[in-house]
């Protein structure tokens, strides 16, 4: 904590005040994919892959639990990487024309 002096103004006193400079951590949120009947399983995994970093074994567990589930969390991010990776992820899809979804949760 920083300290700042005053001075009062009826006494003329110097007055020390404490200021608090504690930076708050930034939001998180949760990115979501979503289940489609119509994306390939093997283009859901290469994305996560890809865009998430998952090895090949979390990237088939986590598309099996997209599947299987309707959805599933695929990463925790602060706003603007979570965004890069939902924009990067939704245009491979739109490069390939699979109607793939993903959304962002704030935590």
């Amino acid at each position: 904590m920083a300290k700042k002096n005053k001075i009062d103004k009826d006494t003329g006193v110097g007055l020390r005040e404490r200021m608090d400079h504690r930076l708050a951590e930034p939001h998180h949120y949760s990115v979501i994919m979503l289940n489609d009947d119509f994306t390939p399983m093997d283009f859901v995994v290469n994305v996560l892959k890809l865009v998430f970093h998952k090895t090949e074994k979390e990237a088939t567990e986590l598309m099996l639990t997209v599947h299987k589930g309707g959805q599933a969390t695929v990463g925790r991010y602060t706003y603007d990487i979570a965004v890069s990776k939902r924009a990067r992820a939704l245009q491979m899809a739109k490069e390939q024309g699979y109607p793939f979804r993903v959304e962002l949760k704030e935590e």
